[in-house]
């Protein structure tokens, strides 16, 4: 009977396994950074001020701005 043996890809088995698990990790590690400095920076490139139109009480518009 002949045997059939994998010796040569056994071999690579944990290097193999650790490659996976490297290439996992940097691609979850992309997320949770951008999430981290997405949470930290606080979005100061986002226009923080508000601007609100309301009705006086002679009917003009008037525009009000608030931060």
């Amino acid at each position: 009977m002949n045997a059939r043996t994998f010796n040569t890809l056994g071999g690579f088995q944990s290097m193999l396994f650790c490659i996976g698990i490297y290439i996992v990790a940097l691609f979850f590690s992309i997320f949770i950074c951008s999430a981290i400095f997405k949470a930290v920076s606080g979005h100061r490139g986002a226009d923080n001020s508000t601007a609100k139109i309301s009705v006086s009480s002679t009917g003009s518009r008037v525009l009000v701005a608030s931060r």
